[in-house]
């Protein structure tokens, strides 16, 4: 599949033993469940400085110095000149309260050894989110919450869509077909730039391809950045219905409608409306919502999609 995402990953977490203690933290979603779906692009920065293992743990000073535990060594300059990942990686997941690695809360400590504030990003980490603002990445802690996770993986699939489509020598119409297959997906995360896309769609014909791809790019990315929200997800699901409902019978119009405003409500999950939806357009008869990324924006077995947003109010 040329649409597999590319993810960059802490090696640890694939259960790689590049810890300073000689360890892993091999963290199952990813080796076990996403594994299988994804192609993995694993690093350990404090490895790829020279670092051994088991070795002297490092930290963050507070003036922003990556050094060893006595402060005898500065491995702040090495850190710097470490390569980036190639940019056709579509996420990155990053090893939680690590001084190279960590993307948040990682502590700073004072020059007598204290531990101060924990504002800092691992020394790494922080290159990478600069280089690529909306390159999807979390760490392995905040993807224990099932939301986080479900957003991540969202995002991973639909960049991988994405950069398969623009490294191919695509076309005006494929970038059209591409826009309107992503409709419904776009209209959940961000209704204003799925329109600003939509316009670069138009003029794709008439502009560089350069700025189109750029342009898009940068909209479709930014867009799913965005958070959906139970109140975004039932206004997408009313659209879906405008399209099909003269389709269906009384009750089936009648219970889809229920299920979208109690996914509005924050009383029930996703994926009951969107399961509706699915299975009305396995028949046929709607081949515009069957070919509509919302519907399975990534692989079904991941088991998401269940959780319960809460209520638009």
């Amino acid at each position: 599949m040329t649409d597999r995402p590319r993810v960059g990953v802490s090696s640890c977490l694939l259960g790689e033993e590049v810890r300073f203690n000689g360890g892993h933290k091999r963290y199952r979603f990813l080796t076990d469940d996403l594994g299988p779906h994804v192609d993995w692009v694993p690093f350990c920065p404090e490895v790829a400085i020279g670092l051994g293992t088991p070795r002297e743990p490092i930290r963050l000073t507070a003036d922003g110095r990556l050094v060893n535990r006595g402060g005898t060594a500065d491995h702040t300059a090495a850190m710097a000149a470490l390569p980036l990942p190639a940019r056709d990686i579509d996420g990155y997941v990053f090893k939680a309260k690590s001084p190279s690695c960590g993307i948040r809360a990682i502590p700073k400590y004072a020059a007598d050894g204290t531990a101060g504030d924990h504002s800092g990003q691992g020394l790494y980490a922080a290159r990478v989110l600069s280089a690529f603002p909306l390159l999807a990445t979390e760490d392995e802690g905040r993807l224990n919450d099932p939301g986080l996770r479900e957003a991540f993986t969202e995002r991973i699939f639909a960049a991988a869509r994405l950069r398969a489509l623009l490294e191919d020598d695509w076309t005006a119409g494929d970038l059209v077909s591409f826009h309107a297959r992503h409709k419904l997906q776009l209209l959940a995360h961000d209704p204003a730039r799925y329109r600003a896309a939509g316009k670069v769609v138009a003029g794709a014909g008439t502009h560089r391809r350069s700025f189109v791809l750029v342009a898009y790019r940068d909209l479709f990315l930014a867009a799913l950045a965005r958070p959906a929200t139970a109140g975004r997800h039932a206004n997408t699901l009313q659209h879906a219905y405008s399209r099909i409902g003269r389709g269906l019978d009384r009750a089936r119009r009648a219970d889809l409608l229920a299920r979208i405003e109690a996914c509005r409500r924050g009383e029930e999950p996703l994926s009951v409306p969107v399961a509706l939806l699915a299975h009305y357009a396995s028949g046929g008869d709607f081949p515009w919502l069957a070919e509509q990324t919302y519907l399975s924006p990534f692989p079904a077995g991941l088991g998401l999609r269940n959780v319960v947003l809460a209520g638009a109010g």
